[in-house]
């Protein structure tokens, strides 16, 4: 139990999503997005990924953080700097002995929606439904990165997890 950090990592865009789990319940707390500008170097990307990752574990305190795990589609040059972005997301946490568990999209989509091969509305609907929202978060890789937090409150062991 405690704040959940889930981050959907990129070096374009990296998602973030943060709840809470207190007994059987969820709440949001945060999500965003870490955009560093595309006029920079990817080295500079990933400074600032590190810095946006670190002022969010600043501000959350999360007990533990949920990363999407990397897949190569057929470019293996985009999978190698994806992956180079996660293992700052992950130098960031484990700095500060945070736990940390990776999920695919497919475990995170079964999770929230109860199908891995649910289309990224339907994540984005389900979401909105389990954590009581107003409007579907955006943008997607928001929560894809909420959807990671959630697949890992619901990996904890406590009671199952229902919406405040």
């Amino acid at each position: 139990m405690g704040v959940i950090l889930g981050i959907d990592p990129g070096t374009v865009v990296t998602g973030f999503g943060v709840i809470k789990q207190e007994e059987n319940k969820l709440a949001l707390l945060d999500y965003g997005v870490i955009r560093p500008p595309a006029k920079l170097t990817l080295h500079q990307r990933y400074v600032i990924i590190f810095q946006g990752i670190n002022s969010l574990l600043d501000k959350h305190n999360p007990s533990s953080v949920s990363v999407e795990t990397q897949f190569v589609k057929k470019n293996v040059q985009i999978a190698m700097k994806l992956g180079m972005a996660r293992g700052i997301i992950i130098l960031a946490c484990v700095l500060r002995g945070i736990p940390i568990s990776e999920y695919t999209p497919r475990k995170a989509k079964q999770a929230v929606v109860g199908t891995g091969a649910a289309t990224k509305e339907q994540v984005q609907k389900m979401i909105k439904i389990l954590l009581n929202l107003k409007d579907v978060p955006e943008p997607e890789d928001a929560s894809d990165a909420l959807a990671l937090a959630i697949c890992h409150a619901h990996q904890l062991p406590s009671k199952p997890c229902m919406s405040t």
